[in-house]
């Protein structure tokens, strides 16, 4: 006898990223228009390889996450997600984008001392499916850029399978591997000694929340930018190039 497959929304949603999905997506219709919407954009994004893209040209999203601890494996969560575009070497201080993200518990006394953001202004904050959603329709296609993206990554990519069951596909770079390549001896490359050596303001009540360390990391990067145009450095695949060194 010929199986029969279920038909329908249902079966769709579990080819897509499996039964644990499939099953909240069935009780939650909202949830499965944000699943389908996260997959398609990375579904996308793969296929944009963006090399020959010149740098002076180069469309950007400066991000940065605060989070509830250092292992998203571990239980941690993230708390609160920043961005700002940049062209070039142009801060676009008005395109910006911020959100809290309810991590659904809670929040150590030491993250909210750190980063000024408590239980209870999370708590009416949106699920981490809604803001992941909100956050990749502000990014589109544009490349990723991040102050020791090594963090910000693992946390992206555990948020997009927990709620998708995607990994990230965006380009990113990263503006402490570029300092490294362009300054190797130097011993800090801490996001508050580069902003320090590049005379970059640095608003305290800002450091540590999360669209004001992306609104300083995107001055960093245009600061970076210049050091890299006289390096000849005229496209993403020759900064690439440099970069896989280290």
């Amino acid at each position: 006898m010929k199986e029969t497959k279920p038909s329908g929304g249902m079966w769709q949603l579990y080819k897509m990223g499996g039964i644990t999905p499939a099953i909240n997506s069935m009780f939650n219709p909202q949830n499965a228009q944000q699943m389908a919407f996260i997959r398609s954009i990375m579904k996308e994004q793969r296929k944009n390889s963006l090399y020959d893209v010149q740098l002076d040209n180069l469309q950007a999203v400066v991000f940065d996450l605060e989070t509830t601890g250092f292992s998203p494996y571990n239980g941690d969560e993230i708390i609160s997600i920043g961005a700002v575009v940049v062209e070039g070497v142009e801060v676009k201080s008005e395109e910006t984008f911020y959100s809290n993200v309810n991590p659904k518990r809670n929040i150590p006394a030491v993250i909210e001392k750190l980063t000024g953001i408590t239980n209870q202004m999370v708590a009416e904050a949106p699920d981490l499916i809604q803001a992941l959603r909100k956050f990749l329709e502000f990014v589109q296609r544009r490349v990723l850029i991040a102050h020791g993206t090594g963090h910000d990554k693992q946390f992206l990519n555990s948020a997009l399978w927990k709620t998708s069951k995607v990994n990230l596909s965006h380009r990113m770079l990263d503006t402490m591997m570029i300092a490294k390549w362009l300054q190797p001896k130097r011993k800090n490359y801490g996001l508050d000694s580069l902003l320090d050596d590049y005379e970059i303001e640095v608003d305290q009540k800002q450091r540590h929340h999360a669209l004001g360390d992306s609104l300083m990391t995107a001055k960093l990067w245009c600061k970076l930018m210049k050091e890299m145009e006289l390096r000849e450095v005229s496209n993403l695949g020759e900064l690439y190039a440099h970069l896989s060194h280290y």
